[in-house]
């Protein structure tokens, strides 16, 4: 029977690339010069961890990554921008979540989305990862474009499609 998974993942290396990027764009940008500015990447947390010397900066940094990471094809909702940057000394921090895995409440909601659309679609939840098993690859397709089409906080990437 066809199948394929729902994920929600970022490509580590993408994300280093686009940290790169913005450290060399950052540091040839003139409303950035002579400021303190550092971005570290912590892998094991899934974090990026900021340092500015104003808010604006940080608002322009925090942009400047993110249209970054979207050129690398790694989507905006997938950074957890909750936290909110603080004062810390001479400086501004902020701490942002690289969101990696498909939550339990996350794949539910999907899963009831999929449910209520009547497509003949069998779906179950693995871990972070959601497999959707139909009998005929078109329905497969259908529920990719229902779901490229609904408004969800989440990024989704599909994988593993067999015929």
């Amino acid at each position: 029977m066809p199948s394929f998974d729902i994920v929600s993942k970022v490509d580590v290396q993408f994300l280093e690339n686009a940290i790169n990027v913005t450290k060399k764009e950052v540091a040839n940008r003139f409303d950035f010069k002579d400021s303190v500015v550092n971005i570290d990447f912590i892998k094991k947390d899934n974090k990026i961890n900021l340092e500015v010397s104003d808010d604006m900066k940080m608002r322009q940094l925090v942009e400047i990554l993110i249209n970054r990471a979207n050129k690398q094809g790694i989507s905006p909702q997938a950074f957890d921008q909750t936290k909110e940057s603080y004062q810390s000394g001479k400086t501004v921090k902020q701490e942002i979540l690289v969101k990696n895995g498909l939550k339990q409440d996350d794949a539910k909601k999907v899963t009831k989305m999929i449910k209520d659309s009547g497509l003949k679609v069998t779906t179950q939840i693995m871990d972070d990862i959601l497999r959707v098993t139909g009998k005929k690859i078109d329905d497969l397709q259908e529920v990719i474009q229902l779901i490229k089409t609904t408004e969800l906080e989440f990024p989704l990437q599909y994988e593993n499609m067999r015929g």
